[in-house]
């Protein structure tokens, strides 16, 4: 009887391990421990995405994400190897661990912070559009979007809020600003939704280009930082700690000022009190 006992009681626990492994779930999170070994972090990004990941004219991996990511990188003395996706492509090696983390301007969705999680913030903002300068692609507030063509990434929370407006979605694949710029100066396009100060950036780097941001339709103050899996909390805390001496140090500062001429790594001095959700 006590033998019986005893297979039954091995084959429980062996139900229990199981159980557990197929679940994912680790009563251990090794995420910084596995950067530490290997001495290098894999960050995902795009490359296109101008202040904040680009291509400078010696053809560089540069911006505003960019840059802070190597600076935490130098701060925990690690190497840093950066693979280009487009933003679903982004979201998917970090959540598939291809990727430790991504930089490119990153804020949270409600959908999004189900399985992913923010460093603690490196940019605090708000939103805009970009217009023609001719007209105003006949837009004058949020309502206005409707029957708008808006450009921008798909599965994007800037798309799905126009969207939700009534406007109609034309999607690019990592494209670039000029291409993005160029096609609501011609009427492809009529609108792009996105971050106020890499609308800025973006219209002072191609000045040509007749198009403009929306003067006084600001919304949605936010903030972002680089995205994790959720379950890398260790990992995280460690980055987050290289940032708050980056930014007791000034070093995020200094950064800010190099890519957008003002530190966004605190929050504007400019209330945006309309808040809009594409939920």
């Amino acid at each position: 009887m006590l033998k019986k006992w005893l297979v039954g009681l091995a084959l429980v626990t062996a139900g229990v391990i199981l159980t557990a492994c197929g679940s994912g779930q680790s009563s251990e999170d090794d995420s910084w421990t596995k950067v530490k070994d290997q001495k290098e972090l894999t960050v995902a990004t795009s490359g296109t995405l101008f202040p904040s990941s680009y291509y400078n004219d010696e053809n560089k991996l540069v911006g505003y994400d960019v840059d802070v990511a190597k600076a935490v990188a130098k701060k925990l003395d690690l190497k840093i190897n950066f693979k280009e996706y487009n933003v679903d492509g982004q979201v998917t090696a970090v959540n598939r661990g291809e990727a430790d983390f991504a930089a490119n301007d990153f804020g949270m969705t409600k959908e999004r912070g189900k399985k992913f999680s923010l460093s603690s913030p490196i940019k605090h903002s708000f939103d805009s559009m970009i217009v023609r300068k001719s007209d105003d692609s006949g837009i004058h507030s949020l309502k206005d979007l409707k029957g708008k063509k808006a450009a921008g990434e798909p599965n994007t929370s800037y798309m799905k809020l126009a969207e939700k407006y009534g406007a109609k979605a034309v999607t690019y694949d990592n494209a670039t600003n000029d291409q993005y710029l160029t096609d609501v100066a011609n009427g492809r396009t009529d609108v792009i939704l996105n971050d106020y100060y890499l609308q800025k950036m973006s219209i002072g780097a191609l000045p040509d280009i007749p198009v403009k941001i929306l003067e006084d339709v600001y919304f949605n103050a936010n903030s972002t930082g680089f995205l994790f899996a959720k379950k890398n909390q260790a990992l995280k805390a460690k980055i987050d700690d290289a940032l708050t001496t980056l930014k007791k140090d000034g070093t995020l500062k200094k950064i800010s000022n190099q890519y957008f001429g003002t530190d966004v790594s605190v929050k504007p001095k400019q209330e945006v009190t309309e808040k809009v959700s594409a939920e």
